[in-house]
């Protein structure tokens, strides 16, 4: 049979990687730079007193008189400075309940080329474009490439994303010192804007989108094209067929809850959730504000958090090695694990040093140590939870419900990302050293739903995928039996 061969129940497409591919990949995930940016660049000025003197003054007198109480834990409670945080999040949550129909009627391709000049029309929307971003770029990169690199070139994105943090941390640091400072770092985000403007008219409409649109010919030749091989009949084929079964679907947010998906739901949900809840965003947010509430100094601080993004970015890169040799639930496993020592032993040091009344300090041996685990914490969910939260996600709802799914995965995320940057300096006044004993709580819970439910994703192509749940010994209870898969009823070929 050209085109294919089966294992398992799984078919598994001929093509090659090739470095049209990579090409292309590599300039969609630079919508990642937008986002990772915009994390790295928030937390950073709202620690500039500059910044916080122009348009926060009430914020900066009353950290200033926290600061003299000595109460370390709420130095920096207001929820007007959170507030500047995590609006961006709300225009996002909004935005992202409309993504799945701009990308079915528009393509990704134009959808992504939108979501940068958006970007570039000014900071008040980075959060709806960045996160419309998320959404596009998770379905392209998800489309594009083959199943057995996946994996890689969709944490190619996070990867982005890291590099975007870091970026923002060091712009931070250099610009700290100046007056104006706060200017030169939110300006320069006009930068990977542009470069994904660029990038977007460069890029290539996928396959699926194509055929989603009635160009069946284009897209054979795209898929051709991208594969770097001909015999793709029975990929293409697999494709159309799913697409014909999309355009049936007459209500697919209705139908995404029904049984037959309901594995793809729960994902989409859950898997956000509790990448949130793992409190990463508390670091990438407000790390130079959490390193300054631990006792560093404002030049301390900001190093810190430049620290913490270079371990952020080279950790990733331990991601895209080894999520397509070791598989999803290995390495979400290892992470929780590892995740829950970090955060009970910086929560532990905390309580040990500042108490219940946030008054202490760290000796610089201790702030070394404590630096070390909280890198060793973001090292942990770089290769974990950070890339395979948007990947599980994207890669197991198949075409019929990918947009819903995919709008479903970031939304929830946002919702999140909104909550906990919302709360966190408000939590940390009263959990105090607390705060981190109740992430390490979610990321043992986080960790068992993994371990009970999900099924290895790696090397199953996105059109295969539903095979997996009426096999699982959990989701063959939910999941209808009687569901008609061509490929189950294929014969192997050798």
């Amino acid at each position: 049979m050209a085109g294919g061969f089966h294992v398992d129940g799984v078919r598994h497409y001929e093509g090659n990687v090739t470095t049209f591919v990579l090409i292309t990949c590599f300039v969609a995930a630079m919508g990642g730079l937008l986002f990772g940016y915009d994390l790295g660049i928030t937390g950073g000025v709202t620690s500039m007193k500059p910044f916080l003197i122009k348009f926060f003054p009430g914020v900066h007198k009353q950290m200033k008189d926290k600061s003299e109480s000595k109460n370390q834990y709420c130095k920096f409670d207001n929820e007007l400075l959170t507030l500047f945080t995590s609006s961006l999040y709300l225009a996002a949550l909004v935005a992202s309940c409309f993504a799945s129909t701009t990308t079915r009627k528009l393509g990704r391709k134009a959808s992504m080329l939108i979501g940068g000049l958006f970007f570039l029309v000014g900071s008040l929307l980075n959060g709806f474009a960045i996160n419309i971003e998320m959404l596009i770029i998770g379905l392209y990169l998800s489309e594009v490439a083959p199943a057995k690199i996946r994996g890689a070139l969709n944490i190619g994105f996070q990867m982005m994303i890291t590099i975007g943090i870091l970026v923002a941390n060091l712009i931070n640091y250099g610009t700290s010192k100046h007056e104006n400072g706060w200017r030169i770092s939110l300006g320069i985000a006009v930068v990977p804007a542009i470069l994904l403007c660029i990038g977007s008219l460069c890029v290539v409409e996928t396959p699926n989108s194509l055929i989603e649109r009635g160009k069946f010919e284009k897209a054979k030749k795209m898929l051709q094209k991208i594969r770097g091989t001909e015999k793709i009949d029975e990929e293409y084929q697999d494709i159309v067929d799913a697409s014909e079964m999309a355009k049936n679907v007459e209500h697919p947010w209705k139908n995404i809850t029904r049984p037959k998906y309901r594995p793809q739901l729960t994902f989409c949900i859950f898997i956000p959730t509790f990448q949130q809840l793992t409190g990463i965003n508390v670091i990438m947010f407000y790390a130079p504000v959490l390193f300054q509430i631990l006792g560093f100094g404002n030049d301390a601080s900001l190093m810190s958090a430049v620290i913490t993004g270079v371990v952020n970015v080279v950790a990733t890169l331990v991601s895209i090695f080894t999520v397509d040799k070791f598989g999803r639930r290995v390495l979400l496993l290892e992470g929780g694990v590892q995740m829950f020592i970090c955060q009970v032993i910086v929560g532990t040091m905390i309580g040990l040093r500042f108490g219940l009344n946030g008054q202490g300090a760290f000796s610089k041996v201790e702030a070394d140590i404590l630096l070390f685990f909280i890198c060793a914490y973001v090292a942990t969910f770089a290769w974990s939870w950070g890339p395979l939260g948007w990947l599980v996600p994207s890669e197991i709802c198949s075409l019929e419900i990918r947009p819903a799914g995919q709008a479903i995965n970031v939304a929830t995320n946002i919702l999140f990302t909104f909550a906990i940057a919302q709360v966190f300096l408000t939590m940390l006044c009263h959990l105090k050293f607390g705060l981190f004993f109740f992430f390490a709580a979610f990321v043992v819970i986080m960790t068992i739903f993994i371990a009970s439910l999900l099924p290895e994703t790696k090397n199953v192509p996105i059109e295969e995928m539903n095979i997996l749940w009426t096999s699982h010994w959990f989701w063959k209870k939910i999941v209808p039996n009687d569901i008609d898969f061509k490929s189950k009823n294929s014969k192997s070929v050798v």
